[in-house]
């Protein structure tokens, strides 16, 4: 499924709790600061692009829903174990991070690629 890019810092300020964040995927849609519209950051954008639509896929075959169970459970777990750190240590985020460079991972991507990711960090 291919994501509709929205652009809102008003947004995305208002749920910038704990970190600053460039964007997020709320199924059906990515939302991204506005800086990323500019045409020098092509580049950053498309890598940001790729990212949350990994996310995208994420929440497609797991329903939506249970995605963002799962994420929460997952963070507050990896919370336990390393702290301020345990974002970058949740699953979903190891897959797409590990793979926001290759425009052409979800094409060849498998189903549930993500769950390799639980448990072999800890």
């Amino acid at each position: 499924m291919k994501a509709k890019v929205i652009y809102s810092d008003k947004f995305l300020k208002g749920i910038s709790w704990f970190m600053s964040i460039g964007g997020i995927t709320l199924w059906p849609f990515i939302i991204l600061r506005e800086m990323y519209q500019k045409e020098w950051m092509d580049f950053k954008r498309k890598r940001i692009i790729r990212h949350e639509s990994i996310h995208i896929a994420q929440q497609g075959e797991l329903l939506v829903l249970p995605f963002y169970v799962l994420y929460i459970l997952e963070w507050g777990v990896k919370l336990l174990i390393y702290g301020r750190r345990a974002y970058y240590h949740i699953s979903f985020e190891r897959e797409a991070y590990g793979h926001e460079d290759n425009k052409y991972y979800l094409q060849t991507r498998k189903p549930y690629s993500w769950v390799k990711y639980i448990f072999n960090d800890i």
